[in-house]
């Protein structure tokens, strides 16, 4: 063998050592990361007998349905104590609904629609970056339309008991549109005009089989995640934490 051969030999062998270095990194850095992310999304999917409950305004979630089942399997780990840290929304829920359920039953709003000012102002306060504000993140046409009055001096939208009767006048009128409450949630978030062109569009009146934008294709799934960890916390991690609060509430009440 010539002392050219032997070089192109050495060479090649280098390159194939490398090679099979490389590529053994590359998998034992790709592996943990894959099984962390699937086990973490595995502890806050629920049974398949407890999904099959699901429901909002009594309209079941058809959760035989993969692309629903993945859904709001994801809301429900968006909204679980592992991704929000924070157990802010237990705190104002306590403070909203003793204000907002009387007045959703006054109007024939469904109860679940109490689940509405948290997703819509979640963990933040203040105007939106499109002019929403308040509970119900009224945008100041709207909230005007409804009977608040919204201008230099006076901002209705921030007072939650006339915010909420101006509310469920729009979702009474947005069911008498659409003749469906997930619908009328649907449209809430995304304004009626949209949500019927839509609808006309894909020729489908059922939002669990619609195609929509992501945030209007998401609404209802968050307030279905927001309905099962207000009332289920410590399924969804907030175990130590809600107690905190609920006891920090009581003494509130007694002192």
């Amino acid at each position: 063998m010539t002392k050219k051969h032997l070089i192109t030999c050495s060479v090649m062998l280098v390159v194939i050592i490398i090679s099979a270095f490389d590529l053994s990194n590359a998998t034992v850095v790709k592996r943990p990361s894959v099984a962390h992310n699937a086990t973490r999304f595995a502890l806050i999917e629920p049974p398949e007998e407890e999904a099959a409950g699901f429901s909002f305004a009594e309209e079941v979630l058809p959760v035989n349905s993969k692309r629903v089942s993945r859904k709001i399997n994801y809301s429900l780990w968006m909204h679980s104590y592992t991704k929000v840290q924070s157990n802010i929304l237990h705190i104002k829920a306590e403070k909203l609904f003793p204000v907002i359920v009387p007045i959703l039953e006054k109007y024939g709003i469904p109860e679940d629609f109490k689940y509405l000012p948290l997703v819509e102002s979640g963990l933040k306060e203040g105007t939106s970056r499109k002019g929403a504000r308040g509970s119900w993140q009224f945008m100041p046409g709207t909230a005007r339309s409804y009977g608040l009055k919204v201008n230099k001096k006076k901002d209705e939208r921030l007072n939650l008991r006339k915010s909420t009767i101006a509310a469920c006048k729009y979702l009474n009128d947005l069911y008498d549109e659409f003749g469906s409450w997930t619908l009328a949630a649907a449209a809430y978030n995304n304004g009626s005009i949209k949500l019927e062109k839509a609808m006309h569009r894909q020729n489908e009146d059922n939002y669990f089989r619609m195609r929509l934008n992501r945030e209007t294709g998401m609404y209802v799934y968050k307030l279905v995640a927001m309905k099962e960890v207000i009332e289920n916390p410590e399924k969804y991690g907030y175990k130590e934490f809600y107690a905190q609060v609920y006891n920090q509430t009581n003494l509130m009440a007694f002192n």
